[in-house]
């Protein structure tokens, strides 16, 4: 009773402290996660010591990164991960081969480790975290843009290889041919868990999902998920991969399935609370000491590595066709040491293949790398922005941007050019198509211009936000511009740039956050359209009309709401609702000089109402007066 006392203890005094240090990240306006690690060094044994059995912690922590990558899965779905499969699968074994090669061949040139200690070293650095960089980009909002794709894609292979590289360790003295058996046996497991993945996402997870659906009741659907994702999770860790990959296999099977948002909904605060005593379990294991002590030295290790691992990455994704930014981003998004380090570095000393020194040194940098991570994610597409506005750089950060293919039907003149091609995007795409008007689609992914290619509609391969690319398709010719882009950054670019180079351009642009919205009209847009305030319109119309309220109230209300760019809704002052109290429709102008235009009727009736002191209705003055 004593000990069970003492973890319950331990898990409230961690999630106290996780989100003391999460609120003070916030206040901060800094990642959370970030708060979450001073939060484990600050209450762990190097710290003020109050958690002292790190070990049971961790166990539960473990859960976190479960739930993490197995909502990781949900959200990323099969066709997402086939869009990057060539990034994914060629980046990211070149990444780790290149990785490992390098290292051990420094490792052993400098004398300071032995080839056996070189390959464990290069097997080490080569992993980058799939939890920091998930969450990171999360926060970042970044999640849709093509390098936020290209790191988890290539972040994937990383954790596939994590099983490998724990197989192969116990074998990596031996012999040749029992290393290349131990090898084998993991490729072959590997293998197996693939063909099992597809053929229960075909057939066993969605008759499951629909038995529990069928039940109606919530905690039978959650726990059955659960139980779901745990239970392939600890198969994998069987099979002698990594539970953390069999949790984003689960997830994958469920992404197909018609119940992958209501899974999602009921999955993702457990994600949260067990990710929270992840991260602050990592920083458990950092000891400030231990870095105080070395701290030239480690700091030396941390820029070797980060910059080493970045001059590996970005090339690689350059090579698979990513513009130069894009590539950048993710050299820097990838530069840091994951968190399965951890356990390679246990493992191996458990193993006797590297000292407690060396181990030490190991954890540190990793823990250092990490807290770095976040700022570089936060940081570094702003400042891509900003160098990219300097002559000089601009035009070299713009070489690669340039468009590589612009389609032979693309229309020259009176045509409208829509930037980006994502669920969004299809569907104006698709409206104006029926209504034959011409178009040219802006994309920088290469499988959205094959689909584009195998449909006939017009496109231009490139990058949006670049100048290069809105000059080639014509927006001095264009008749408008729908902005639809996944990224609030390059969005607001793209708006930029394309007023820019046509001034008196008709521009809609979809805003992703709340906060956008001032800024996008303030940049030049004529209209910003939020999908979230939009939703809300749309169900509120649907509504009054059933309550009785007249079409034509109805229309002039939506338009009063969308006029004030939805100020009401966020909510602003002043509010743009109609009371019941005025009348509607207003009367005539009271000079009955010329007819006012609906418009015109709802500006003027808005103004009445803002000043109700004012004599009612005192008429539109006219453009002559």
């Amino acid at each position: 009773m004593q000990e069970d006392f003492r973890l319950i203890l331990d898990i409230a005094t961690v999630l106290a402290a996780a989100a003391a240090g999460g609120l003070l990240a916030a206040l901060l306006r800094q990642p959370v996660l970030l708060g979450y690690l001073l939060a484990g060094i600050l209450v762990g044994p190097t710290g003020l010591g109050w958690i002292k059995e790190v070990v049971q912690v961790e166990t539960l922590a473990q859960f976190g990164v479960t739930f993490l990558l197995f909502t990781l899965g949900v959200e990323f779905s099969l066709k997402e991960l086939r869009q990057v499969r060539g990034i994914a699968l060629g980046g990211g074994l070149l990444q780790i081969g290149l990785t490992i090669a390098v290292t051990a061949v420094l490792a052993m040139a400098s004398g300071w480790l032995t080839p056996v200690q070189g390959i464990f070293l290069g097997a080490v650095l080569s992993l980058s975290s799939t939890a920091v960089v998930l969450k990171s980009l999360t926060e970042t909002n970044q999640m849709g843009t093509p390098q936020a794709q290209a790191m988890l894609g290539i972040l994937i292979v990383q954790d596939l290889a994590v099983g490998l590289m724990l197989a192969v360790l116990p074998a990596l003295d031996a012999p040749l041919p029992k290393l290349a058996g131990s090898l084998a046996k993991s490729v072959a497991e590997i293998g197996l868990v693939a063909v099992g993945a597809v053929l229960g996402g075909i057939w066993l997870v969605p008759a499951l999902l629909r038995l529990l659906a069928q039940q109606e009741n919530k905690e039978v659907f959650l726990l059955g998920v659960i139980s779901l994702c745990v239970g392939i999770a600890l198969l994998t860790e069987r099979l002698g991969l990594s539970s953390e990959i069999g949790a984003f296999i689960a997830g994958l099977m469920i992404s197909e399935a018609e119940y992958a948002d209501q899974t999602l909904a009921y999955v993702e605060p457990l994600r949260d609370v067990f990710a929270a005593l992840f991260f602050a379990a990592i920083g458990m294991l950092i000891d400030p000491r231990f870095i105080a002590d070395h701290l030239t030295l480690i700091l030396g290790l941390v820029g070797l590595v980060m910059v080493g691992k970045f001059c590996l990455v970005a090339p690689l994704a350059g090579l698979f066709g990513y513009p130069l930014p894009a590539a950048v981003l993710v050299g820097l998004g990838l530069s840091q040491i994951g968190e399965f380090s951890f356990v390679l570095a246990s493992e191996g000393q458990a193993l006797g293949l590297v000292s407690r020194q060396l181990y030490l040194l190991i954890v540190s940098t990793t823990a250092v790398t990490l807290l770095v991570t976040p700022f570089l994610l936060k940081g570094a597409p702003g400042l891509l922005r900003k160098l990219q506005g300097i002559p000089f750089l601009s035009r070299w950060l713009a070489a690669d941007e340039r468009p590589r293919d612009l389609d032979a039907r693309a229309p020259q003149e009176g045509h409208v050019v829509v930037c980006g091609y994502g669920r969004v995007g299809q569907d104006v795409v698709r409206i104006l198509q029926a209504r034959r008007y011409p178009l040219l689609v802006v994309d920088s992914s290469e499988q959205v211009i094959q689909q584009l290619r195998s449909q006939g509609i017009p496109y231009l391969y490139g990058n949006a936000a670049s100048a290069l690319v809105l000059e080639k398709a014509r927006l001095n010719q264009a008749h408008a511009l729908v902005i639809a882009l996944p990224d609030r950054l390059s969005t607001r670019l793209c708006l930029k740039q394309a007023l820019e180079l046509a001034p008196h351009l008709e521009v809609v642009v979809r805003a992703t956050h709340e906060e956008d919205i001032e800024q996008l009209y303030q940049l030049g847009a004529r209209e910003v359209v939020h999908p979230e305030f939009e939703a809300s319109l749309g169900l509120c119309s649907h509504l009054l009309l059933q309550l009785g309220e007249p079409l034509e109230v109805v229309q002039q209300e939506i338009l009063a709401i969308r006029s004030c760019h939805y100020r009401n809704l966020r909510p602003l002052p002043p509010s743009c609702l109609i009371p019941t109290s005025v009348s509607w429709p207003p009367p005539p102008p009271a000079n009955g000089s010329h007819d006012a235009s609906p418009s015109e009727s709802v500006l003027a009736w808005w103004e009445q109402w803002r000043h109700p002191g004012q004599p009612e209705w005192a008429g539109i003055p006219s453009s002559a007066e």
